[in-house]
């Protein structure tokens, strides 16, 4: 009897070759996805580019705006930047040092130096999560992915604080020092990692350490999130790091060293700050978590597979951490530690991108990614109002229209009159725009720790803008704080002492005082 064979291979070749051409397709396929994902980033960052030209206003702008006049000014004793007051300011940093003194070249101006700021920025945020995601996985994809992940993985509704680096509040905190502290944290992660791994040697040790007490200086609370990802990463490394043990105290020395030695504000002191007024203002931090956070639940349960993997996995104790921090501030009152809330986030939006990369079976990793594609869809549709930077409000679809949230009008309408240095009466929102160009307030327009006078001059403010107050109490104001002019509402002040001197787009009136 004869076998006859279908093909004049040996059985076994066949499926070799259906293999290595599923083998084949499946790596064009990783390959198309990539360029796809790549091809996505560079389509946001082109976003991101245009709304840095458009430099939006709102938030703390004019802080930083101020706090550049200052130092362009008087580099090296900048006072108070919002009132006219001798006091330090935890926005001196040295990243705002180095802006100040490029802001002294002639013909630029503050706010093209913070749109060069938040080019600095951006760069050093997109070159951090690629280095530190390298430290995590080799897969070419994952970093682009885990880009997308940071910046859409959040909720269905647009969260606009600084150091969350969320599309939508990059949009408007990018030129911040918080994004430029934050870059600085994944560079400081990825070169950790490496120093552990390698057992480098006391030089990088000692670099660590400057590099860490610079990212506590230029923003606090990214300097935290910094800290806890920093711990993990030692934690992480388990026996291994025993032996390098006395270098990262050495660099911790070094660190520390960095912040007491800064001359522009105490650092320590700003440990007693958080009883004046910014629980209060941070409590909002913790409300709406489903609408604000609910998207990175995926991130969370990406997390499990990971502890159930290693429990020593650097994510998974970032994220813990993290919690640990952000759940005592909810128990103990403390709403300002909600500012920790990235080193909740930020490991959660990269474990899940690191699962679609990375799970040991492809059909795991298929689930992974059908799930994380319909995330960032959600997400992204949650802060599509963005492209109300960048696009005329009058081009909008009205379904995104509805998103979009209209930036602050500026106030140098005032600037052909009010001069730098000069003393303005004003409250409210002309409080936080004033003094970014240059004049002072009478009443600081966010909470200062450092100006002890605050209360009261808050109260003032206050009694000067109160329908019935009499002529006589404003004049004495006016002496006393050196007020030479006066912001008043589109209701005008009834005060025949005061001068129109010019009206502004939203109505509000500029005064002279007599």
């Amino acid at each position: 009897m004869t076998v006859r064979f279908s093909s004049s291979a040996p059985p076994g070749r066949g499926g070799a070759r259906r293999a290595a051409v599923r083998s084949a397709v499946a790596g064009r396929t990783v390959a198309l996805a990539a360029v796809g994902l790549v091809l996505v980033l560079m389509a946001l960052m082109a976003l991101m580019a245009l709304v840095i030209v458009r430099l939006p206003w709102v938030g703390d702008l004019g802080m930083h705006a101020a706090t550049l006049q200052r130092l362009r000014h008087s580099p090296l004793d900048p006072g108070n930047p919002l009132v006219d007051a001798d006091t330090p300011s935890p926005y001196y940093s040295p990243w705002m040092l180095l802006l100040g003194t490029v802001a002294r070249i002639p013909g630029l101006s503050v706010f093209v130096v913070l749109r060069l700021a938040a080019v600095a920025g951006l760069a050093l945020l997109v070159t951090g999560v690629w280095r530190y995601v390298r430290t995590l996985s080799a897969h070419r994809a994952a970093p682009a992915l885990a880009l997308l992940s940071l910046l859409l993985l959040w909720g269905t509704t647009p969260f606009l604080w600084s150091g969350f680096p969320g599309l939508h509040s990059l949009a408007l905190t990018v030129s911040y020092p918080s994004t430029f502290a934050l870059g600085l944290a994944f560079h400081f992660w990825a070169w950790l990692a490496g120093a552990l791994r390698r057992e480098a040697g006391w030089p990088v040790w000692l670099g660590l350490g400057v590099l860490w007490g610079v990212i506590l200086l230029c923003h606090q609370f990214s300097g935290v999130v910094a800290t806890v990802g920093a711990v993990a990463t030692v934690l992480a490394a388990g026996r291994d790091g025993r032996a390098v043990w006395p270098r990262l105290g050495a660099g911790q020395v070094v660190g520390a060293v960095v912040l007491w030695v800064w001359p522009y504000y105490d650092f320590f002191a700003l440990f007693g700050a958080a009883g004046d007024g910014l629980d209060a203002v941070h409590r909002g931090l913790y409300g709406h978590p489903v609408a604000r956070y609910g998207l990175v639940l995926l991130g969370v349960a990406a997390l499990v597979p990971r502890w159930w993997r290693d429990r020593w996995d650097p994510l998974v104790l970032f994220a813990g951490l993290g919690v640990a921090v952000v759940g005592a501030g909810w128990v103990s009152g403390h709403y300002s530690w909600g500012r920790a809330l990235p080193a909740v986030m930020i490991p959660a939006q990269l474990a899940v991108a690191l699962e679609v990369v990375g799970a040991a079976r492809r059909g795991v990793r298929a689930g992974w990614a059908v799930l994380l594609a319909g995330a960032l869809l959600v997400g992204g549709w949650g802060q599509v109002g963005v492209l109300g930077y960048v696009v005329p409000r009058g081009g909008l679809p009205a379904v995104v229209e509805d998103r979009y949230r209209e930036p602050w009008a500026g106030y140098q309408w005032i600037t052909p009159w009010v001069r730098y240095g000069d003393v303005v009466m004003a409250e409210g929102r002309a409080a936080r725009q004033v003094p970014a160009y240059g004049p002072y307030t009478v009443a600081p327009g966010y909470p200062d720790f450092f100006l002890s006078d605050e209360e009261r001059r808050v109260a003032v403010t206050e009694v000067y803008f109160g329908e019935r107050t009499p002529s006589s109490v404003r004049r004495g104001i006016e002496r006393e704080y050196g007020v030479r002019w006066v912001v008043g509402g589109s209701g005008g002040l009834d005060d025949g002492g005061l001068r129109v001197v010019a009206r502004g787009s939203e109505g509000q009136v500029l005064y002279a005082v007599p």
